[in-house]
């Protein structure tokens, strides 16, 4: 009698709805740890790739910044050399020797109007493989300003863009006015203008993925004058520069005398070579 009634109560809670229950609670947070587990581990995971992908943009730009420097370091320096290696950030460097059309013209809105430079003078670039983790229109080098005369401004402009293929960082060079004011020629204002060129066309096409050892050698430096006899009192001139299909302006004041004003151009140009280097 007294086995059958302690079984009886255990055969009642076996059929009940509270049995039931059990393994069923005990499945939903068997489901929910793996969901909870499952859902952690991919954010881990992504997580760890942007970081891993936010690194390597930031390598990229510390090499084109190491290349930028050294490519300056030569100018007007015929003969000098350098090397730097970019490393494997997993994309594409593109060294482009005949694009990025640089166009510079002067005007005083006047009698003067000519267009005194127009050639290709290359650029560099690197096409990123990670088109969710970096913002375009970014400058790194410089600013959005086609030409500068303003003392300490780079001449290089680095920086984020959208390329053919995705997201790319370019390195690109525009010209760099100086101004100075000479005295007096049979009495003539001499006005005495400069304007660097920074000319990659005579580098090496590249297009290659991994590590890339470069020599970066000045080849020569050219300089073209012109000179505009100004018999009127002109106030400013303006140079024009247009390069990869973007516009921008300077004014230099001109000094004027009784007679006028002499005004001198002078374009320096340096040619600088990018080669893959032998290894």
């Amino acid at each position: 009698m007294t086995i059958t009634s302690s079984v009886q109560p255990f055969r009642r809670f076996v059929r009940s709805k509270r049995a039931l229950a059990l393994p069923v609670t005990f499945l939903i947070l068997l489901a929910s740890t793996l969901g909870i587990i499952t859902v952690t581990y991919y954010f881990a995971v992504g997580n760890i790739n942007t970081q891993s992908e936010t690194l390597e943009v930031c390598t990229t730009k510390q090499d084109l910044l190491s290349l930028d420097n050294d490519i300056l370091s030569t100018l007007g320096h015929p003969g000098s050399s350098c090397t730097v290696d970019l490393r494997d950030s997993g994309g594409s460097t593109n060294i482009q020797p005949t694009t990025n059309i640089l166009t510079i013209s002067v005007t005083d809105n006047s009698a003067i109007e000519q267009t005194i430079f127009n050639s290709s003078i290359g650029q560099v670039a690197y096409e990123l493989p990670f088109p969710g983790v970096i913002e375009t229109g970014l400058y790194i080098e410089g600013d959005a300003q086609t030409i500068t005369n303003q003392s300490g401004s780079s001449q290089s402009q680095l920086y984020i863009t959208n390329g053919p293929q995705g997201p790319e960082i370019q390195l690109q060079y525009r010209p760099t006015v100086t101004y100075e004011t000479a005295g007096l020629q049979n009495g003539q204002a001499i006005n005495d203008i400069r304007i660097y060129i920074v000319n990659l066309n005579s580098s090496d096409p590249i297009t290659l993925q991994g590590n890339l050892p470069l020599q970066i050698s000045c080849v020569s430096t050219q300089l073209t004058a012109e000179t505009y006899n100004v018999p009127y009192q002109s106030e400013s001139l303006s140079i024009i520069s247009q390069l990869n299909g973007t516009e921008s302006s300077v004014v230099i004041p001109i000094q004027s005398a009784s007679g006028g004003s002499i005004i001198y151009i002078e374009t320096v140009i340096s040619n600088v070579s990018i080669e893959r280097l032998a290894q």
